[in-house]
């Protein structure tokens, strides 16, 4: 779909990426060019493998080559949250970055989308930096898996850059209760000390849950890989104590966990919606246009599950 709608390479054509580290099982520029292609845009999105300690380097060189946007997936979120020039409210917010937008200062005095321009004023180009994926989350969780989540009890699988995010996020929609489970505790304790600071409502407890739970979130890496043991346990919980369960992960679509969690009789969802939704959301950030949806979904599912 993306080739069909793209307009052909030249002299004049701009970019949009995505760093992460890996980056080849990324979905990202089928989705994202398939909505270049479909906005009628002479941009290309492109993917870039950047090892966390390269990604200072890479976002200069970014605003250097006049690119008109970045995507940070894992390791980059947290990193990236210092590595801005400016912070969006919603980066503040979730503190964390995984979309990014280049701006210049114009005559006036006030920062522009370097897409305003087909050649920028003289002067520095900065980074500004948003948060999508909270609210992407969100809204993946209730389409696909059609759960409500305020009231919820919610195992929360990883306390990294995502993990915090979804727990703040959850924390923040109304969850009744939310147990934190990462390999290292200080970073779950740390995320358990923001929510009970920010939404002391909610009651947080790190580790096993002791009763059935609503939702089972993997915030993890744990999966993506076929050696990759469960980000789950079976002695932490049984999955038949679990409603539904959410894997960030989309590729493979079906992870050993969903598999399991689909044998337990759970409702089961992948990732592919929170990456649609936050693309979406970062696509309108950069072209400051509607994001054609339906032709993002169509190249996304293409991608991960095959053509129809």
């Amino acid at each position: 779909m993306a080739e069909a709608l793209a307009k052909p390479l030249s002299a004049r054509t701009r970019y949009c990426g995505v760093l992460g580290h890996p980056i080849h099982h990324s979905a990202s520029p089928a989705m994202q060019n398939a909505g270049l292609g479909a906005l009628g845009l002479d941009w290309r999105y492109l993917a870039f493998d950047v090892p966390p300690a390269e990604l200072g380097v890479a976002l200069a060189g970014a605003k250097a080559m006049r690119f008109l946007g970045l995507n940070l997936t894992v390791p980059h979120k947290l990193l990236a949250f210092d590595l801005v020039d400016a912070r969006d409210p919603s980066a503040e917010t979730w503190g964390a970055v995984n979309t990014i937008r280049c701006e210049v200062q114009a005559a006036d005095g006030a920062w522009r989308p370097l897409r305003e321009f087909d050649v920028p004023p003289a002067g520095p180009i900065r980074a500004q930096g948003f948060n999508t994926d909270a609210e992407a989350l969100a809204q993946a969780l209730r389409e696909d898996l059609g759960l409500p989540l305020a009231g919820q009890s919610v195992l929360l699988l990883g306390a990294g850059g995502a993990g915090r995010t979804a727990a703040l996020k959850l924390a923040s929609e109304g969850v009744a209760r939310l147990w934190l489970l990462n390999r290292t505790t200080d970073k779950a304790a740390a995320v358990a000390r923001e929510i009970e600071q920010r939404h002391p409502t909610v009651s947080v407890r790190l580790g096993r849950p002791e009763a059935d739970v609503d939702l089972v979130l993997n915030a993890t890496s744990l999966g993506l890989k076929p050696e990759d043991p469960l980000p789950l346990a079976p002695a932490v919980l049984d999955l038949r104590r679990a409603t539904a369960v959410y894997d960030m992960i989309y590729r493979p679509a079906e992870t050993p966990l969903l598999r399991a969690a689909r044998a337990a009789g759970c409702r089961t969802a992948n990732g592919l919606g929170m990456l649609l939704y936050q693309g979406a959301k970062a696509l309108e950030i950069w072209s400051g246009q509607p994001a054609p949806v339906v032709a993002m979904r169509a190249a996304l599912e293409a991608n991960v599950y095959g053509a129809p």
